[in-house]
């Protein structure tokens, strides 16, 4: 127990000097990590309720549907929260609607899935600001520390310590480094959480093209025959 007393202590100290080096532009710096972690992990806790990366669940149900059971694809589906799983449900209830053009069905579609897709994409505008942000205010502490240390130089006239502009240049470049620190981790979950968006909405489009287009692991008599009825276009997510 006295051990982890002593670490964390030490944990605290390193921080306070750290905070008491690189002024404002490091407690800045810190806020800003600490608000990207939280976001990180809010949306892992996200993407794991919603199972974005099950891709089994509406591929069966795909399946189930194309062997003509829509009433047992739909259920499949739903009891999936997967973004694909959902639009995949959607997508074959609203093909049942005989009585609606399938423009307006598709628009219903891209809209319903494009609002799941919104809601995956919240709050990571903030990670682009901080990547972005993170080593400019590290390079601007930089230069304050850079203009401190040299007019301190100025200030001692004749009586030059070179360990003055070196301990001043020291502590400047420290803001830097802490703004690298932050925004080198926020660039790389950031591309990774858009990357994997990016692919649920490719598996969102894939599973309802395969809704309205022509199953041509059929015959392929059933599947001419079928040729003037189906469209051969996507709906894009993305």
């Amino acid at each position: 127990m006295s051990g982890l007393l002593e670490t964390l202590g030490g944990l605290f100290s390193g921080l306070n000097r750290t905070l008491a080096l690189g002024g404002p532009v490091v407690l800045i710096l810190i806020a800003m990590s600490i608000l990207a972690l939280t976001i990180v992990v809010a949306k892992l806790l996200q993407f794991r309720r919603v199972r974005i990366n099950d891709r089994r669940t509406a591929r069966s149900a795909l399946g189930v549907y194309r062997s003509g059971n829509a009433a047992g694809a739909v259920t499949m589906a739903r009891r999936s929260p997967n973004p694909a799983a959902r639009v995949l449900a959607r997508a074959i209830q609203l093909r049942s609607r005989q009585n609606a053009p399938e423009p307006i069905l598709r628009e219903e579609i891209l809209q319903y899935g494009g609002d799941m897709l919104e809601s995956l994409r919240s709050h990571l505008r903030p990670l682009e600001v901080i990547a972005a942000l993170a080593p400019l205010l590290g390079l601007f502490g930089t230069v304050l520390g850079m203009i401190e240390a040299f007019r301190d130089l100025e200030t001692a006239g004749s009586q030059v310590n070179p360990a003055l502009l070196s301990g001043g240049i020291w502590q400047a470049l420290l803001t830097t480094a802490v703004g690298l620190a932050v925004a080198m981790p926020v660039i790389v979950a950031l591309n990774w959480l858009e990357r994997t968006i990016d692919r649920a909405a490719h598996e969102m489009d894939s599973v309802v093209t395969r809704v309205f287009t022509v199953d041509l692991s059929r015959s392929p008599s059933a599947a001419l025959g079928n040729d003037d009825d189906e469209s051969d276009h996507s709906t894009p997510f993305i």
